[in-house]
Protein backbone atom coordinates (compact mmCIF):
# COMPACT_ATOMS: atom_id res chain seq x y z
CA UNK A 1 0.00 0.00 0.00
CA UNK A 2 1.89 3.34 -1.38
CA UNK A 3 2.42 5.89 1.01
CA UNK A 4 1.69 9.47 -0.47
CA UNK A 5 2.40 12.69 1.33
CA UNK A 6 0.03 15.10 0.62
CA UNK A 7 1.13 18.60 -0.32
CA UNK A 8 4.37 16.76 1.37
CA UNK A 9 4.54 16.33 5.10
CA UNK A 10 1.82 18.85 5.42
CA UNK A 11 1.09 17.66 8.97
CA UNK A 12 4.55 18.40 9.73
CA UNK A 13 6.04 21.02 8.03
CA UNK A 14 4.54 23.79 5.74
CA UNK A 15 2.74 22.60 2.69
CA UNK A 16 4.08 22.57 -0.65
CA UNK A 17 7.03 23.63 0.28
CA UNK A 18 11.32 22.03 -0.45
CA UNK A 19 11.23 21.65 3.47
CA UNK A 20 7.88 19.87 3.45
CA UNK A 21 9.10 17.13 0.23
CA UNK A 22 11.90 16.87 2.71
CA UNK A 23 10.23 15.58 5.61
CA UNK A 24 7.93 13.25 3.59
CA UNK A 25 11.12 11.72 1.63
CA UNK A 26 12.93 10.99 5.08
CA UNK A 27 9.56 9.41 6.12
CA UNK A 28 10.04 7.58 3.34
CA UNK A 29 7.16 7.84 0.91
CA UNK A 30 6.37 6.23 -1.90
CA UNK A 31 4.97 9.43 -3.68
CA UNK A 32 4.31 12.80 -2.87
CA UNK A 33 1.74 14.70 -3.57
CA UNK A 34 1.57 18.70 -4.88
CA UNK A 35 -0.38 21.08 -6.64
CA UNK A 36 0.45 23.54 -9.74
CA UNK A 37 -0.07 26.80 -10.87
CA UNK A 38 1.09 29.27 -13.79
CA UNK A 39 2.78 32.56 -12.75
CA UNK A 40 2.04 35.06 -15.03
CA UNK A 41 5.49 34.74 -16.96
CA UNK A 42 4.42 31.02 -17.17
CA UNK A 43 6.88 29.17 -14.92
CA UNK A 44 4.51 26.14 -12.79
CA UNK A 45 4.43 27.27 -9.40
CA UNK A 46 3.85 24.42 -6.76
CA UNK A 47 1.11 26.09 -4.62
CA UNK A 48 -2.23 24.76 -4.12
CA UNK A 49 -4.46 28.39 -3.98
CA UNK A 50 -4.90 30.64 -6.71
CA UNK A 51 -3.84 33.39 -4.55
CA UNK A 52 -0.99 33.30 -2.30
CA UNK A 53 -2.79 35.22 0.45
CA UNK A 54 -3.09 32.34 2.80
CA UNK A 55 0.43 30.57 2.54
CA UNK A 56 2.38 33.18 1.94
CA UNK A 57 2.85 36.69 3.75
CA UNK A 58 2.06 38.25 0.08
CA UNK A 59 -1.35 38.74 -1.28
CA UNK A 60 -2.06 38.56 -5.34
CA UNK A 61 -2.90 36.03 -7.73
CA UNK A 62 -0.19 33.47 -8.98
CA UNK A 63 -1.05 34.32 -12.57
CA UNK A 64 -1.32 37.77 -12.17
CA UNK A 65 2.37 37.48 -10.28
CA UNK A 66 5.92 37.13 -12.06
CA UNK A 67 8.04 34.10 -11.15
CA UNK A 68 10.29 36.93 -9.66
CA UNK A 69 7.49 38.93 -7.73
CA UNK A 70 6.60 35.09 -5.91
CA UNK A 71 10.04 34.07 -5.05
CA UNK A 72 9.94 37.39 -3.14
CA UNK A 73 7.23 35.91 -0.48
CA UNK A 74 7.93 33.66 2.79
CA UNK A 75 5.46 31.27 3.45
CA UNK A 76 5.58 31.11 7.53
CA UNK A 77 8.63 33.59 7.20
CA UNK A 78 11.42 32.07 5.54
CA UNK A 79 10.31 29.16 2.95
CA UNK A 80 9.80 30.67 -0.68
CA UNK A 81 7.43 29.18 -3.30
CA UNK A 82 8.78 26.41 -4.86
CA UNK A 83 8.53 26.19 -8.92
CA UNK A 84 8.02 22.55 -10.31
CA UNK A 85 11.32 22.03 -11.55
CA UNK A 86 12.58 22.45 -7.71
CA UNK A 87 10.36 19.73 -6.94
CA UNK A 88 12.21 17.29 -9.40
CA UNK A 89 15.26 18.18 -8.80
CA UNK A 90 14.58 17.38 -4.67
CA UNK A 91 13.02 14.32 -5.14
CA UNK A 92 15.21 13.29 -7.89
CA UNK A 93 13.36 9.91 -8.64
CA UNK A 94 13.52 9.07 -4.95
CA UNK A 95 9.61 8.58 -5.05
CA UNK A 96 6.55 8.91 -7.70
CA UNK A 97 5.50 12.60 -7.88
CA UNK A 98 1.82 13.11 -7.80
CA UNK A 99 1.39 16.39 -9.78
CA UNK A 100 -2.35 18.02 -9.48
CA UNK A 101 -2.67 20.65 -11.83
CA UNK A 102 -5.39 23.03 -10.73
CA UNK A 103 -6.72 24.56 -13.94
CA UNK A 104 -6.36 23.67 -17.77
CA UNK A 105 -3.77 26.13 -17.97
CA UNK A 106 -1.08 23.81 -16.70
CA UNK A 107 -1.33 20.86 -18.84
CA UNK A 108 0.94 21.49 -21.74
CA UNK A 109 3.67 23.09 -19.65
CA UNK A 110 3.78 19.73 -16.91
CA UNK A 111 3.77 17.59 -19.50
CA UNK A 112 6.65 19.67 -21.73
CA UNK A 113 8.92 19.64 -18.46
CA UNK A 114 7.93 16.12 -17.84
CA UNK A 115 9.07 15.08 -21.13
CA UNK A 116 12.50 17.26 -20.89
CA UNK A 117 13.32 14.98 -17.30
CA UNK A 118 12.47 11.46 -19.38
CA UNK A 119 14.22 12.21 -22.56
CA UNK A 120 17.38 14.31 -20.65
CA UNK A 121 17.69 13.02 -17.60
CA UNK A 122 16.51 9.43 -17.82
CA UNK A 123 13.63 9.61 -15.64
CA UNK A 124 10.93 6.72 -16.08
CA UNK A 125 7.20 8.03 -17.06
CA UNK A 126 6.00 6.13 -14.22
CA UNK A 127 7.63 8.40 -11.60
CA UNK A 128 4.78 10.62 -12.42
CA UNK A 129 1.32 10.55 -11.66
CA UNK A 130 -1.00 13.44 -12.80
CA UNK A 131 -4.26 14.15 -11.75
CA UNK A 132 -6.61 16.53 -11.37
CA UNK A 133 -10.61 17.68 -10.47
CA UNK A 134 -10.47 19.53 -14.59
CA UNK A 135 -10.88 16.81 -16.69
CA UNK A 136 -10.43 18.72 -19.67
CA UNK A 137 -6.86 19.36 -18.16
CA UNK A 138 -6.46 15.50 -18.14
CA UNK A 139 -7.87 14.89 -21.03
CA UNK A 140 -5.08 17.59 -22.95
CA UNK A 141 -2.55 15.38 -21.05
CA UNK A 142 -3.51 12.90 -22.21
CA UNK A 143 -3.68 14.11 -25.99
CA UNK A 144 0.03 15.40 -25.35
CA UNK A 145 1.31 12.47 -24.28
CA UNK A 146 -0.07 8.82 -23.76
CA UNK A 147 2.06 7.19 -21.50
CA UNK A 148 2.47 9.66 -18.67
CA UNK A 149 -0.02 8.02 -16.28
CA UNK A 150 -3.15 9.68 -15.14
CA UNK A 151 -5.20 10.01 -12.02
CA UNK A 152 -9.08 10.96 -12.07
CA UNK A 153 -9.85 13.10 -8.72
CA UNK A 154 -13.91 13.16 -7.34
CA UNK A 155 -15.43 14.05 -4.40
CA UNK A 156 -18.87 13.51 -5.75
CA UNK A 157 -19.22 10.96 -8.14
CA UNK A 158 -17.30 7.66 -8.43
CA UNK A 159 -19.44 6.25 -11.33
CA UNK A 160 -18.75 8.94 -13.77
CA UNK A 161 -14.97 9.10 -12.88
CA UNK A 162 -14.63 5.51 -13.17
CA UNK A 163 -16.36 6.11 -17.12
CA UNK A 164 -13.65 8.98 -17.27
CA UNK A 165 -11.04 6.90 -16.47
CA UNK A 166 -11.85 4.24 -18.77
CA UNK A 167 -12.56 6.43 -21.78
CA UNK A 168 -9.05 8.41 -21.21
CA UNK A 169 -7.44 5.01 -19.94
CA UNK A 170 -6.13 6.73 -16.76
CA UNK A 171 -3.94 4.31 -14.09
CA UNK A 172 -6.02 5.75 -11.07
CA UNK A 173 -8.84 7.12 -9.59
CA UNK A 174 -8.20 9.80 -6.07
CA UNK A 175 -11.37 9.52 -4.79
CA UNK A 176 -12.59 11.31 -1.20
CA UNK A 177 -12.05 8.39 1.21
CA UNK A 178 -15.59 9.00 2.42
CA UNK A 179 -16.71 7.94 -1.04
CA UNK A 180 -15.15 4.50 -0.73
CA UNK A 181 -16.44 0.66 0.09
CA UNK A 182 -14.83 -2.50 0.64
CA UNK A 183 -17.20 -3.30 -2.23
CA UNK A 184 -16.87 -0.54 -4.68
CA UNK A 185 -13.02 -0.37 -4.33
CA UNK A 186 -12.71 -3.85 -5.47
CA UNK A 187 -14.92 -3.17 -8.35
CA UNK A 188 -12.59 -0.26 -9.51
CA UNK A 189 -9.61 -2.81 -8.70
CA UNK A 190 -11.07 -5.13 -10.75
CA UNK A 191 -11.15 -2.93 -14.08
CA UNK A 192 -7.59 -2.02 -13.64
CA UNK A 193 -7.20 1.39 -11.46
CA UNK A 194 -5.58 1.96 -8.63
CA UNK A 195 -7.60 3.72 -6.01
CA UNK A 196 -5.82 6.37 -4.22
CA UNK A 197 -8.20 8.10 -1.32
CA UNK A 198 -7.43 11.82 0.05
CA UNK A 199 -6.53 13.00 2.33
CA UNK A 200 -7.27 10.73 5.34
CA UNK A 201 -5.54 11.38 8.28
CA UNK A 202 -7.11 10.17 11.61
CA UNK A 203 -5.50 6.70 12.56
CA UNK A 204 -9.64 5.74 12.73
CA UNK A 205 -9.99 6.11 9.34
CA UNK A 206 -6.71 5.23 7.97
CA UNK A 207 -7.00 1.36 9.63
CA UNK A 208 -10.58 1.74 8.00
CA UNK A 209 -9.27 2.51 4.44
CA UNK A 210 -6.64 0.20 5.15
CA UNK A 211 -9.48 -2.68 5.30
CA UNK A 212 -10.24 -1.90 2.13
CA UNK A 213 -6.88 -3.03 0.45
CA UNK A 214 -6.56 0.40 -1.52
CA UNK A 215 -3.62 0.86 -3.66
CA UNK A 216 -2.19 3.59 -1.71
CA UNK A 217 -3.12 6.75 0.95
CA UNK A 218 -2.98 10.37 0.79
CA UNK A 219 -1.99 11.72 3.96
CA UNK A 220 -0.94 14.61 5.63
CA UNK A 221 1.13 12.22 8.02
CA UNK A 222 3.05 10.00 6.40
CA UNK A 223 4.09 8.31 9.23
CA UNK A 224 0.84 7.17 10.30
CA UNK A 225 0.38 4.51 7.47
Amino acid sequence: MFKIGHRGAKGYEPENTLISFQKALDMQVDGIELDVHLSADGELMVVHDETIDRTTNGKGFVNKLSLCELKTFRINGEHKIPTLKEVFDLVNQDCFINIELKNYDTAEKVVSLIEKYVTKKGWKYDRFLVSSFDWNALQQVAFLNDEIPIGVLTETDLDLAQAFAKFIQAKSIHPHFHLLTKENTAQMQEKGLQVFPWTINEMEDIQKIKAFNVNGIITDFPNRI
